[in-house]
């Protein structure tokens, strides 16, 4: 039996032993087993298709597979079988990560094989590009002459082991490929090389290097172009901390600038975090058939406590509600998107309510999204309490005199603890909220995704309920709860 067909029958026969506890709703995880980046996101055949890394045996990270899963809206999402497992001499140790583009009707993945060189299986290793083909979407085939870049079309200047995550997008009639990497010398970069078949590949240029304090690796680049800028994301390994900002082991950066695709170069003005909160990693867009550019993201974070795994629950990651990027003005928003509307039940309203000291909600839930609108008046601080129990809470707040949004899950069940901040300003003397509670994640867009706060929680059952707080007076001018069912 093939090493794909034993992962799916492995996958068939080991799901009822999934523990529930903490499966999110409406967020994609994996159908068992452990899923990290996610891989190959494309608008293929009327389907939103999503890859991501999975290792289907633990909910541990082990040689990587490509799990599979397909939409119509990007909530509600069927599992496919697995569509590539590490079974040849150039990705034996794992189909690291890679991504998709339709070509003549056929969907191409392109993937990193990782072979390690010694039996010992530590650092020492290289990494190669792959691709893979198929007809319908669902089933594929490893093309007969992989790798299609090998480790000798490494360039001078670019580690020789590190050379990963290939992302794949097309301008007029030719194929780029962007590449993590590094330097050899801990600064990360990415590679650029182009091709007119997606078969044979020439290198164009490290088409940018980072600094001493944007990580001593590049992993997952991508790009995104708007009319007048580009977009260029990368997931910085070992980030220097910044004052309240980088704090996390790894960061998912974004340079605002140019690509030159004739030099392979691209020149920027400044670079932000993607997201300002806990767990979020690898982010990968896609443009859908109606032109909207589309984010989804891993929803976990390296070195840090993966709860499922450690309770024996047999799953652990997930994926963050997808989110569309759009440039307003010289600025990049990340906004929900807009198909969840339509899983709203049960609207909960308040309207112009005075808010000074801490008030409970008449509504509870794990599974809901909430809109509010606030104005602080004379309060210094106020914000929502949500997953809320007798010895937890996991708040969400604002600082007026220091212009700063805190998220704070040190009371959030059994999961990491923390805070991360974010300067905020408020709009017209106001502050809006969209946040959105999955059972054992929080995700906040703040003042319409200007910026935005994820991170994972792992309350007690009992903690469902969602309080509002203010010190000094705050006028609630707007709050809204839904279930999403």
């Amino acid at each position: 039996m093939s090493k794909i067909n034993n992962a799916n029958e492995f996958i068939r026969r080991s799901k009822e032993k999934l523990k529930q506890m903490y499966r999110l709703k409406y967020h994609l995880m994996g159908e068992y087993g452990w899923i990290n980046d996610p891989n190959g996101f494309v608008h293929f055949k009327d389907n939103y298709h999503l890859f991501y890394q999975h290792y289907p045996y633990d909910a541990a990270w082990g040689p990587m597979h490509w799990g599979h899963a397909v939409s119509k809206d990007l909530i509600k999402w069927t599992y496919l079988p697995v569509a590539l497992a590490p079974d040849k001499d150039y990705d034996k140790d794992g189909c690291f990560s890679g991504s998709a583009i339709e070509k003549d009707g056929n969907l191409y993945l392109i993937y990193t094989g990782h072979i390690y060189t010694k039996k010992e299986k530590n650092d020492d290793y290289k990494q190669v590009q792959n691709m893979a083909i198929s007809v319908d979407g669902i089933t594929f085939e490893k093309y007969e002459r992989n790798p299609i870049i090998d480790v000798a079309q490494i360039p001078d200047k670019a580690s020789k082991k590190d050379f990963r995550d290939p992302r794949v997008f097309k301008i007029d009639n030719t194929y780029y490929l962007l590449i993590g990497s590094n330097d050899e010398h801990g600064i990360g970069q990415a590679l650029m090389y182009k091709s007119t078949d997606l078969v044979k590949w020439e290198f164009v240029n490290i088409l940018l290097n980072g600094n001493e304090s944007t990580g001593i690796n590049w992993e997952c680049p991508d790009i995104v172009r708007f009319d007048d800028r580009d977009i260029l994301f990368v997931s910085a390994q070992y980030m220097r901390p910044n004052g309240i900002y980088f704090k996390n082991t790894h960061s998912s950066i974004y340079f605002i600038g140019k690509l030159n695709v004739d030099e392979g170069k691209f020149a920027y003005t400044d670079y932000y975090l993607v997201d300002y909160g806990f767990d979020f990693y690898a982010p990968q867009t896609t443009v859908d058939k109606h032109g909207r550019v589309i984010m989804i993201a891993w929803m976990n974070m390296w070195e840090t406590d993966l709860v499922t795994n450690r309770l024996g629950h047999n799953w652990a990651g997930a994926m963050t509600l997808p989110r569309e990027v759009i440039k307003i003005g010289e600025e990049i928003y990340f906004k929900p998107i807009s198909e969840i509307v339509k899983y709203r039940k049960n609207e909960y309203s308040l309207q112009d309510i005075e808010l000074n000291g801490e008030v409970d909600l008449e509504t509870n839930g794990i599974c809901y999204e909430i809109d509010a609108e606030f104005e602080p008046q004379d309060a210094y601080e106020f914000g929502v309490k949500v997953f809320k129990g007798k010895c937890e809470e996991t708040v969400l707040s604002y600082n007026c005199r220091e212009r700063l949004f805190t998220f704070n899950r040190e009371r959030s069940g059994i999961g990491p603890k923390g805070e991360r901040k974010a300067e905020v300003d408020l709009i017209d003397g106001r502050l809006r909220l969209s946040i959105f509670v999955d059972v054992s994640s929080v995700e906040v867009f703040i003042n319409g995704g200007k910026k935005v706060m994820t991170g994972r929680v792992y309350p007690d059952s009992q903690s469902v309920n969602i309080s509002l707080f203010s010190n000094g007076l705050c006028k609630v001018v707007n709050f809204k709860k839904w279930d999403i069912e």
